[in-house]
């Protein structure tokens, strides 16, 4: 019987540390651990070799459900994978597992809130976009990087750093832009 940790970080928040340390806590005796959205399945090789390194009686160990997977079939998915394997799923946060009888039915309603609260969230969003276009203040993702600029002062001959200082961007975005009109590219 082993506890196995995953600790999950997309880029926006960054309590890796945090979930890998209160994985090690619980007594996990192996802590995977990735950055990669939680929004598929694709990238996420350790959670992969976890769910196949898994034997019968071992516990997946996460701190919150949302690390697990990206909606409730996702996790349900995962649950299925494990139990499968004679294995079984623990959250910390709120603390569930599937190891009793009664443990997979508050797994999927906690699932399904999440999800419920993705949707919700999404909503508002859209709403306050909405109210925001209807008052005007919304223009949408601006042009960060002025291509024409880019271009004619490449066409003058002037170096990337040189225009990189002018277009207030990176020398990286002049080379973007550079490449992406091949026919003004030396």
């Amino acid at each position: 019987m082993t506890k196995i940790g995953y600790a999950r970080v997309s880029t926006i928040d960054q309590d890796f540390e945090i979930q890998q340390q209160r994985l090690h806590a619980e007594g996990c005796v192996i802590v995977r651990a990735e950055k990669v959205s939680g929004a598929s399945r694709e990238g996420r090789t350790e959670l992969a070799t976890i769910i196949e390194f898994l034997r019968e009686g071992d516990e997946l160990v996460v701190t919150r459900l949302d690390r697990l997977g990206r909606d409730t079939r996702d996790v349900l998915n995962i649950v299925h994978e494990c139990e499968q394997r004679g294995a079984f799923v623990t959250i910390l946060d709120p603390h569930v597992s599937t190891r009793g009888e009664m443990g997979h039915v508050i797994l999927t309603v906690l699932g399904m809130v999440a999800q419920m609260e993705r949707r919700f969230i999404k909503e508002r969003q859209r709403e306050g976009i909405d109210r925001a276009k209807a008052a005007g203040a919304y223009k949408g993702g601006k042009v960060r990087v002025d291509h024409l600029l880019i271009r004619r002062l490449h066409g003058e001959g002037m170096g990337a750093s040189s225009i990189a200082k002018v277009a207030k961007c990176s020398r990286m975005q002049v080379y973007r832009v550079l490449s992406s009109y091949p026919t003004h590219h030396n």
